[in-house]
């Protein structure tokens, strides 16, 4: 037998290296792409990367499906999250048993901070957070990888460097990130797990980041690559058809040699273009290398990197004899397993947040009937990274598991209709094989649907009798599907209602419905509305006339509504708005108006803007959809068998006024955010209630003053007076208000969470790490921990702060700043940030038209400066760079103006007039359209 290592016990590197040199040139070209094929000369089988593993083995046939990253996070438990992450890659090792084509590098986690809640991925990342992402991340991966000090059980992959969070022209946008954005809320999130050494590749984003695609950008190297120490550490991989984005859609490149080329020239090792066929891919390297624009060192260094990833997870190594091999003892029947079933049911539970409690209403009684509707009453819905559950039990079923079915109502709010087709006077059935047909004399059992609408206007169509959703199939729509699913969803219909008829969209091809007038079934096939088909509805059962009636008839009532996973929000497609779609605000209320006192239980994988319902309910309560164990998870909670003690990852708004823009990162600027603003908070970071509460006294910091490198200790007892335990989760943040760098208004600095049993008392330690403090000081290009005076702010979420402790942090203090950069500005208006033509280097342009932009640059050394010296140019002949000092009063002042050259660089240099003294905040004034660049205070007379 052939091995590829011929000496197992060398390094790792040694290894990889005499595995390299054994390969020739074409076979190393092979394994960039992402199906790499069998070396059967040297024992090397095909490979492949990527199994998606977000919160399950997905797209494998049936795996324990857990809940969605942001539910995990919402349980705020590193431990659990690692012991998650740890189940998962077990199973995805039990899948390569029966499978040998399933691949242990594994695309998971990811780590974009959860910047804007509209975005349609929300329920992918963990936190808005990036220290808390980077923590929570970090431990699923630790799980992944597996606690063998050599063998990885699976090798985890970060997801997506960097700044990704809008689908709309994801591959086209050009995210602006800021030095001081790019250290401080964006790169946290990804160096964390890099650093902690349990993850083993990255994939880049589509996006752009100021003005530079992703996929050839510098911070690759840079940044994310330094962090691992190792230089083959680190594997990076591209995302789905994004290296032939670069030549079609972001036109970066003129033809695919030239884009693959440099995608590995900045880093890329491995290319996920063409599906399964790496013919575009090789031809285009192949060509880059004839031309010189790829080196053969540089294909070596990706093929080394690749091929550390794959000896990690074991598959050179030879059995030791006597020894167990690593994973060893993983099994098929290790999917699904009751231990992962009730790891599942445990992470469900955690993550319930439960968001406002009135009246007593939670948790449940042991005696009575419980109403359970809404759309979401009995139903667990899976999204696109998910697996195929094992088993999966709603909510309703969970209750009647423990209540009994007799003391359980259910109804799920839709409506059972009929539809007649106008032309024909014919009723729309389902035919034997599923298929739609109007063709009943009368509205039958067997032309009855059942209509749910997610999305204002977005409904589906369910046959009554069968139980299948119309989708489209091969010749016309069907009732045939079991799920709303799919990358392009088939299942969700638009309807228009006009002159007492209805006319109906499919959502998947963007065509309407018409009726075939010889066969009389139906399909999308009309461009335009004129030429879709007509019906009349009849409705046979008004879903929210048997959903008020049911909860009249209950001692206790639960709404459950929420979002379809595929439907109005997911990957390709932002939410249009925060609200609660109108359908499902009309259901709680009408269900509110016989029962007062209902719960509303949200199950979504993003936060809602709420209006008036989050005042109109007893109690209110936020699950993710929460996998297989949604059900369990949830009754645990309700019925008290649990205490609620999962909090809020992220910020509820109460409306859409206030969101952090998409393409523009600059939280600072904007204020927004929960470290940044305050403003339209409906529920903040951290939040979330027990069904008992605890008071706060004795706050204690052990240290009144530290240094960077230093932790402070910081107890606070917690008194429960109540009946019932409560699970706190005790957070720390930091403010410092005057700092010589702004400071946000929040951070998260430590959590802890603490079980306070009844009338009692506990004390939570938490450990703060100075460090944690640092901002990037753009003038000098570093991050660091400033002098000044801080304050502790010890609280139940960013908001609910119960104790303030001083802290001052000692050190030198900043220097004046000397500009050298336009880029390295401390605030700005109308800024966009660019790569120069040729250099690599981004500058500012003033994007604004018709107004322009202004950069202010705060503390900057004044003392004998007689002129700013600056690389620019402008649009036209004419143009003036204006220079301001901010006065005593805040006002800016006139300090100097000088001509700007056209449509070339040239240095500028603008005479100042500024006050005495040590400093000075300067502001300059671009027209539209002008680029800056580097920057130079000048002393003496000048040029």
């Amino acid at each position: 037998m052939t091995l590829p290592f011929r000496d197992t016990r060398l390094p790792l590197r040694e290894r990889v290296d005499d595995l390299l040199d054994r390969l020739t040139p074409g076979e190393r070209l092979a394994m960039l792409h992402q199906h790499a094929p069998a070396v059967p000369r040297l024992g090397l089988g095909a490979f492949r990367t990527g199994t998606e593993a977000a919160h399950g083995v997905a797209w494998l046939g049936a795996a324990t499906v857990f809940p969605q990253t942001v539910g995990l996070a919402a349980t705020w438990d590193p431990d659990l999250l690692r012991r998650v992450g740890g189940a998962v890659g077990r199973e995805v090792r039990a899948k390569k048993l029966t499978d040998p084509d399933v691949s242990l590098n594994v695309w998971a986690p990811v780590v974009n901070p959860l910047r804007n809640p509209l975005w349609g991925r929300n329920e992918e990342g963990f936190s808005e957070d990036p220290h808390l992402t980077a923590e929570l991340a970090t431990a699923y991966a630790a799980g992944l990888r597996g606690e063998h000090p050599r063998v990885w059980q699976t090798v985890p992959t970060l997801k997506h460097f960097l700044a990704y969070d809008g689908e709309p022209w994801r591959a086209t946008a050009s995210v602006q990130v800021r030095e001081r954005v790019l250290h401080e809320l964006e790169l946290p999130a990804f160096r964390g797990p890099v650093e902690a050494g349990v993850v083993g590749a990255a994939m880049l984003a589509y996006n752009l980041v100021d003005g530079v695609p992703a996929h050839v950008s510098p911070l690759v190297r840079e940044h994310l690559r330094s962090w691992a120490g190792d230089p083959d550490a680190l594997a990076v991989v591209t995302d789905a058809g994004a290296p032939g984005n670069l030549v079609r859609l972001e036109r970066w490149a003129g033809d695919l040699a030239t884009a693959d080329s440099a995608a590995v020239r900045a880093g890329v090792d491995s290319f996920t273009d063409d599906g399964d066929d790496p013919g575009p891919t090789l031809r285009a390297l192949r060509t880059a290398l004839e031309r010189g624009e790829l080196e053969q060192a540089d294909v070596d260094a990706a093929v080394r990197r690749l091929l550390t990833l794959r000896a990690r997870t074991g598959e050179f190594d030879e059995d030791a004899p006597g020894e167990q091999r690593p994973y060893g003892d993983v099994r098929t029947d290790d999917v699904g397993c009751a231990a992962h079933v009730a790891l599942a049911r445990e992470a469900a539970a955690a993550g319930v947040v439960l968001l406002r409690d009135r009246g007593g209403s939670l948790p449940l009684p042991a005696s009575g009937t419980v109403a359970v509707v809404g759309p979401l009453a009995d139903t667990v819905l899976t999204d696109w990274y998910s697996g195929t559950p094992t088993a999966a039990t709603g909510l309703a079923a969970a209750l009647r598991e423990r209540l009994g079915a007799q003391r359980v109502l259910v109804a799920d709010g839709s409506d059972r209709v009929s539809l007649r087709h106008t032309a024909s006077g014919r009723y729309v059935t389902a035919a034997g094989d599923g298929a739609l047909l109007a063709g009943a004399g009368a509205a039958g059992e067997d032309a009855r649907f059942d209509v749910t609408e997610w999305a204002d206007g977005v409904v589906t169509l369910r046959h009554a009798a069968t139980g299948r959703l119309v989708t489209r199939g091969e010749a016309s729509l069907a009732a045939t599907a079991e799920r709303v699913g799919g990358w392009v969803v088939q299942e969700t219909f638009r309807t228009h209602a006009d002159g007492g008829t209805l006319a109906l969209r499919h959502e998947g091809t963007g065509r309407w419905v018409v009726v075939d007038p010889t066969t009389g079934a139906l399909s999308p096939e009309a461009a335009d509305r004129d030429g879709a088909a007509r019906f009349v509805v009849r409705t046979h059962r008004s879903g929210t006339e048997v959903a008020a009636g049911t909860a009249a008839a209950a001692d206790r009532v639960l709404v459950v509504v929420g979002n379809d996973p595929h439907v109005g929000g997911r990957e390709t497609q932002d939410r249009a708005s925060l609200a609660l779609p109108h359908a499902a605000t009309e259901l709680v209320r009408a269900v509110r108006e016989v029962a007062p006192g209902c719960v509303l239980v949200l199950v979504s994988s993003y936060p809602y803007a709420l209006g008036g319902l989050a005042d109109e309910v007893g109690s209110l309560v936020w699950s993710s959809h929460a996998g297989q164990e949604l059900g369990h998870g949830l009754a645990d909670v309700l019925l008290g068998d649990a205490e609620p003690s999962g909090r809020l990852p992220q910020t509820w708004y109460r409306d859409d006024a206030d969101l952090p823009d998409a393409v523009d990162h600059d939280d600072i600027t904007r204020r927004a955010g929960y470290a940044w603003g305050e403003r339209g908070v409906l529920f903040p970071l951290g939040h979330g209630l027990g069904y008992g509460s605890v008071g706060y006294r004795r706050a204690h910091a052990d240290r009144a003053t530290a240094r960077a490198g230093q932790e402070v200790a910081v107890s606070v007892e917690l008194v429960n007076d109540g009946e019932r335990p409560v699970v706190e989760l005790v957070q720390v943040y930091a403010t410092a208000p005057g700092l010589a760098v702004p400071f946000p208004r929040r951070r998260l600095l430590a959590h802890r969470r603490v079980r306070v049993e009844p009338r009692s008392s506990a004390t939570a330690v938490l450990d703060v790490a100075v460090d944690r403090l640092a901002v990037r000081d753009v003038a000098r290009e570093r991050t660091a921990v400033l002098p000044g005076a801080y304050h502790l702010l010890v609280g139940s979420s960013a908001e609910d702060v119960r104790a303030e402790l001083p802290l001052v942090v000692e050190g030198e203090p900043l220097p004046p700043r000397e500009p050298v950069r336009a880029a390295a500005f401390d605030a700005g208006e109308g800024v966009e940030l660019v790569p120069r033509d040729g250099s690599g280097r981004t500058v500012v342009r003033a994007a604004l038209p018709g107004w322009g932009a202004r950069l202010e640059f705060t503390g900057c050394a004044a003392a004998g400066v007689a002129a700013l010296r600056c690389c620019a140019r402008g649009e036209r002949t004419g143009e003036e760079l204006l220079v301001q000092v901010r006065g005593a009063s805040g006002a800016w002042l006139p300090a100097g103006r000088a001509a700007l050259p056209a449509g070339s660089w040239a240095d500028v240099e603008v005479p100042l007039q500024l006050p005495a003294g040590e400093r000075a905040d300067l502001r300059l004034v671009l027209p539209a359209g002008a680029l800056v660049d580097e920057l130079e205070l000048v002393r003496g007379a000048p040029r």
